[in-house]
Order: C-alpha cells, then sequence, then structure tokens
C-alpha cells in the first residue's frame, strides 16, 4: 500500500506582530557599501529619508512631534563631522528606551577590496583617507565601527549584490506593509564561488551524485529534466529533501511571530549548475504549496551560461583563425613553389649556355 505524501505546513493564519511606534531605521556602516543606495530604495518603499545626519540632531529629531506618525530611515556614519561609533551605540540605546518608536540598526558591510575597487573606479575620495591610500582609510573605518557590533539588528553585505537583489532584500526585511506574510527567496549558488552573504539558511548538497561527471549532463543544469532524473534517482536525495523541509516548516510561524517577514535560503553544490538549482526549484515549488511566496534564483547558472557562451564565441575565433591560417599556408606554399620552380629554371637556363 502507497504512503500518503508528507502534508506541507498550511500559512499561519495569525496576524503577525506589528511594531510597537513609529518605524525608525538608522542606517550606518562601511563607507562605499551602498548607504546613498540604501536610503534611496526605503524612500521608494515609504520612508522618509534623511541622509548624513549629525548623531548630535538625532534625538532631537526623533523627539519632534512633527510627522512622528512618519516611517523614516537616517543615514548616519563616517561623513558627519561628529560621528562616533560609541557615541551612535550610546544613542541608539536611550532611543530604543523612548517610547512610541520602533527603532532598528542597519549596517552595510562590504569586502575590503571590493570597497578599494569602488573608490579606485569612481575616483571618491574616502571620509578617512583624505590624504593616505584608500585601504588606510577602509581599515580605520573598520576598526572605529567595532563598538556597534552588539547594537546592530541587520547586517547586509553588498559585495556581490546587484542592485536589483538590493532591493529586494531592503523591501523584504523593512516593507510597512506587514499583511502580507512571509516572503522567502531562495537561491542556488556554487560554493567555488563563495557563498551568498546575506543568506539566512545556508544547506550544502554536495553529497550527493554529481552530474557534472557525465559527459552528456555537463552541459545542462538542474533546470534540465535529464539532470533532475539523474538527482531525483539519487537514494540519498529523497530522505534529505523530507528532512530538509521537516526542518523548517515548524521555524516558519515562529518567524512570523518574531515579526520576521523575510527569510533567504541558499542551497549550495560545488559549480552551482546541476544538483542546488534542481533542489532550489524543488523547494520554492514547496512553499509554494505550502501557500508561501517564495522567489527562486539560481546566482551562479546566468554565469556559467554565459561563460559556457564565451567559450563558443572563442572556439569559433580559434577555427577561424585556424581555418585562415591554413589559407595563408596554401597561399604561402604556393609562393614558394613559384619561386622554386624559377630558380630552377634559371638554374638550367645558366647550364644550357654553359655546355
Amino acid at each position: 500500500m502507497k504512503k500518503p505524501a508528507p502534508k506541507t505546513p498550511k500559512k499561519s493564519k495569525a496576524a503577525p506582530a506589528k511594531p510597537a511606534g513609529r518605524p525608525v531605521l538608522l542606517v550606518t556602516g562601511m563607507s562605499g557599501a551602498g548607504h546613498s543606495s540604501a536610503l534611496k530604495i526605503l524612500e521608494d518603499i515609504g520612508y522618509k529619508a534623511i541622509d548624513n545626519l549629525p548623531i548630535s540632531l538625532l534625538e532631537p529629531l526623533l523627539a519632534e512631534q512633527a510627522g512622528q506618525h512618519s516611517p523614516v530611515a537616517i543615514g548616519v556614519d563616517s561623513r558627519g563631522w561628529d560621528f562616533s561609533a560609541q557615541a551612535l551605540a550610546e544613542s541608539v540605546t536611550r532611543l530604543r528606551g523612548m517610547k512610541g518608536l520602533a527603532l532598528k540598526l542597519l549596517y552595510m558591510d562590504c569586502q575590503t577590496d571590493v570597497l578599494q575597487q569602488r573608490f579606485t573606479e569612481t575616483r571618491r575620495i574616502h571620509p578617512l583617507a583624505v590624504d593616505r591610500p584608500v585601504g588606510d582609510g577602509i581599515a580605520q573605518e573598520r576598526a572605529a565601527l567595532l563598538p556597534l557590533r552588539d547594537a546592530v539588528d541587520h547586517v547586509i553585505d553588498t559585495s556581490h549584490l546587484r542592485p536589483q537583489d538590493l532591493k529586494r532584500i531592503l523591501s523584504g526585511y523593512f516593507r510597512l506593509d506587514k499583511d502580507l506574510g512571509l516572503a522567502v527567496f531562495i537561491t542556488s549558488f556554487g560554493f567555488r564561488n563563495g557563498l551568498p552573504r546575506e543568506a539566512d539558511l545556508v544547506f550544502d548538497v554536495r553529497f550527493l551524485d554529481n552530474p557534472h561527471w557525465d559527459p552528456a549532463l555537463r552541459p545542462l543544469s538542474g533546470l534540465d529534466k535529464p539532470v533532475a532524473d539523474k538527482v531525483r534517482r539519487d537514494t540519498a536525495y529523497k530522505p534529505f529533501f523530507k528532512n530538509l523541509t521537516a526542518l523548517i516548516a515548524p521555524l516558519l510561524p515562529r518567524y512570523l511571530r518574531e515579526g520576521r517577514h523575510y527569510l533567504t535560503i541558499a542551497i549550495g553544490c560545488t559549480g552551482g549548475r546541476h544538483r542546488s538549482v534542481f533542489t532550489a526549484e524543488q523547494l520554492g515549488a514547496w512553499f509554494t504549496r505550502a501557500g508561501f511566496s517564495a522567489e527562486v534564483r539560481h546566482r551562479d547558472l546566468a554565469g556559467w551560461t554565459a561563460r559556457q557562451g564565451l567559450n563558443a564565441a572563442e572556439r569559433q575565433g580559434l577555427d577561424m583563425k585556424a581555418k585562415t591560417g591554413s589559407a595563408r599556408k596554401v597561399r604561402t606554399d604556393k609562393v614558394r613553389k613559384t619561386k622554386t620552380d624559377k630558380v630552377r629554371t634559371k638554374t638550367t637556363s645558366k647550364k644550357r649556355k654553359t655546355a
């Protein structure tokens, strides 16, 4: 007798907890990590945005009665003339004790090498390295911001984020319409290209048989049926997926209960083309059946396809060069043969005259 399929969790009908007061989002972090872009996105989703506010004006501004019901996003970073990480942390502590405010601190981060590249490309001066190398300013700023670690609510690393990815993440975490339930974003990735830094949960599927080693499946992806069938036939896949969903299911209502409305799940394999792609698609379908809003993207699949196209173009170019080289060789051989024939003719004529 066939066992019934396991039931997927139903979407929680309980109304999500609403913020206890006026939504206030303080945006800080590393210079060049995307503060201005974040504030523009937050403004688009309904926040009143204020950039580069001195810390001394932060508490008086939020204590004002005018516009006290409007959500506000405030940029406070090292560009301010009175900026101090310790002073900002102390101000955040006092503001969190103020009635009528639902305050969160967002820290924008980025890898040092990427920050250096951004400052070099834009030719902007780092606020802490006016007369020094950019790297010195980045190192000094990173050390100076350490006192904020315990006060931060969210960290977003923009090292490898596209503008649309940053918008998706900010909209997911800080959207003002909280009645939409839990939104889930699932991404596949390849471990050799690095972890998705924005992920809340990361799962590794490299223990499954790798379709890459099958020459017939190597050019395909986890979106293709032959690869999907290969992964699905793996005896370890079915129990893994069952345990995976059993692990995630009880977490979802608790996320909502805690006022969280956005979840990013990353599924990784070696190259991000086969096993992780198929598993991410299956997990997205599971969430959809359960009544949740789920979006699936494959981080490294597009890049792999582009590289394959580039390789094909290179191969075509090499073929053209080979054909051109062959044609040139034929022409060169003809010229050489002609010259040799002429030399032989002249030599024969001289011998005849001598005779």
